[in-house]
């Protein structure tokens, strides 16, 4: 079978993640890497963070997607040796949580920015609401839906919405 990474990476963009639909594991940055070895096709995958409920769902997907699409012998491997981080994500999916409701995160140097004294205490930078893009918003709860997402409340539009926080 003559095919490429990117051939196999466009079928594995047909996987979709079980807790936000919108995306593919592809464009969230879980597919690490895709490799043929004679007739195997090998996938590695790295969780969100590890203890993400969605990964075996999301294993059994990439299995039958991949042979539905050909492929008989298909090994996924979870690999946790460089966790994952939100910049993996693409820009077309932060985009998409946008247009999805869910402010998407931003660069991890930006919320991260390295070691933070424990004596420095500052107040959190905004969340825009991804509905009016306005900054006048509130947390109101560290924990969304999943673990990976925070509540918050939009006090220009009056809308509630989640945010996927940097990782």
């Amino acid at each position: 079978m003559d095919v490429t990474k990117d051939d196999i990476l466009a079928l594995l963009s047909e996987v979709k993640d079980p807790e936000i639909p919108v995306l593919d594991v592809v464009e969230m940055g879980i597919v690490r890497d895709v490799r043929l070895e004679g007739d195997t096709l090998h996938v590695d995958i790295t969780p969100t963070y590890s203890g993400c409920p969605a990964m075996q769902t999301i294993t059994e997907e990439i299995t039958r997607t991949l042979r539905a699409r050909g492929f008989p012998k298909v090994e996924v491997h979870t690999v946790f040796r460089e966790a994952w981080t939100t910049d993996w994500m693409t820009e077309a999916a932060r985009e998409k949580l946008r247009a999805y409701g869910i402010a998407p995160p931003p660069p991890v140097e930006e919320t991260h920015p390295g070691l933070i004294p424990l004596t420095t205490i500052a107040t959190p930078k905004p969340v825009p609401c991804p509905f009016c893009g306005s900054e006048d918003t509130r947390l109101t709860s560290a924990f969304g839906a999943t673990a990976c997402k925070s509540l918050h409340y939009c006090n220009a539009c009056q809308q509630p919405f989640e945010h996927f926080k940097a990782l």
